[in-house]
């Protein structure tokens, strides 16, 4: 008896394989490596912004007592000024602080400072993520300068938004009166209602000059709403090489640390791509991509110190002196006469202790954040 063969059917060589464990399966099929995901859709913009904003207050909280020291020596505020300049500074003043004020002295300020970063970190990585998708379409355009100016713009976009609330939070942070306590409500009404003292410009033979000067700064806003935009300019002109040297700085040494050759020991397996984009680089372990942001920190911090004294003396400047609404030069040759050219750099020890950890706790949460939401 011949056993007879039975051909199978057209129809059956068209089914999908039914065991989970066919090649097909475990084998892209062609073109699947080259799909790449829409960082255009609402989906991806939601989730990188949720991402973005979680990592930025998770950062804060960790260096809040740090951030609100720093502040009272940038700014120098008259009871912490003593402390600054010595190693011993930093300790002493968070000793004093918790003396007077408890742990809420700490974090004096922190309320607005998450409810001001939030928004900023999410906008500023969500930027980051469009911009960089507009300027960066190829590895071969995986450029040092496009990743910088993605970095700078994302900055800056963030800054515009969110300005007037970081104006509260060194207001709130800079109080240290015991007679009232500070709230956030009383804080935005003094920085409306403050008007700064009539200019009297010197007598001077240009009448003309000494008009148009008088004309100018009348209808230049001094109090208000203009008041909450007070060294807007400095922190624009900050963020420039702020942000893009530590989108920059994070991203080169996070290649560096993907490299094959040490791959196995800085990266997690099986963590190359999401469902959403199979392209997506592989996760760095957690020390590795702590040290890459926190080596981020470190560059941006150094590169733009400067431009935060000034913009931190001008936020103040209702407070402090003569009320008078200080511009950016006459801030900077202020700074300059006091202490020279040191005087734009104190409490930068305590900013590397703020800034790098804040940096690198940032940097692991969101990247962690969008692998664990898809994206």
């Amino acid at each position: 008896m011949t056993a007879v063969q039975i051909a199978p059917s057209r129809r059956s060589l068209r089914e999908p394989p039914i065991c989970p464990t066919d090649d097909e399966t475990l084998v892209p099929k062609k073109g699947a490596r080259h799909q790449k995901v829409d960082k255009r859709s609402t989906e991806y913009i939601i989730k990188s912004g949720l991402a973005g904003g979680i990592a930025g207050c998770a950062a804060k909280t960790i260096v809040g007592p740090l951030d609100r020291v720093k502040i009272l020596f940038q700014t120098s505020n008259p009871n912490f000024a003593k402390y600054t300049g010595k190693w011993s500074g930093v300790p002493i003043a968070i000793k004093d602080i918790w003396i007077q004020d408890g742990p809420r002295g700490l974090f004096k300020g922190h309320s607005a400072t998450l409810l001001r970063i939030f928004p900023y970190a999410g906008i500023k990585f969500l930027a980051y993520e469009q911009i960089r998708a507009h300027f960066i379409k190829s590895k071969a355009q995986e450029t040092p300068g496009r990743r910088f100016i993605s970095g700078s713009l994302a900055g800056c976009v963030s800054v515009f938004f969110t300005y007037p609330l970081e104006v509260i939070r060194v207001r709130l942070a800079f109080e240290t009166r015991h007679d009232s306590r500070s709230t956030l409500r009383s804080i935005c009404r003094k920085i409306y209602n403050e008007h700064p003292p009539p200019v009297r410009p010197p007598p001077s033979q240009f009448g003309a000059v000494t008009a148009a000067t008088a004309t100018l700064q009348q209808v230049t806003p001094s109090h208000g709403l203009a008041n909450f935009f007070r060294g807007f300019t400095p922190t624009l002109l900050g963020m420039l090489p702020y942000a893009g040297a530590s989108f920059l700085a994070h991203d080169t040494v996070s290649d560096l640390l993907r490299h094959p050759s040490i791959a196995a020991y800085t990266t997690l397996p099986h963590t190359r791509g999401t469902i959403r984009d199979p392209n997506k680089p592989v996760q760095l372990r957690y020390w590795a991509e702590l040290s890459s942001g926190g080596f981020a920190g470190f560059i941006s911090q150094t590169v733009s110190y400067p431009l935060e004294i000034i913009r931190r003396r001008m936020q103040v400047g209702g407070v402090v002196g003569d009320g008078r609404r200080l511009g950016m030069a006459e801030v900077t040759r202020r700074i300059w006469m006091e202490r020279g050219w040191r005087g734009f750099f104190v409490g930068l020890t305590i900013g590397y202790v703020k800034v790098i950890p804040m940096a690198a706790s940032s940097f692991y949460v969101y990247e962690r954040g969008k692998y664990y939401l898809g994206i």
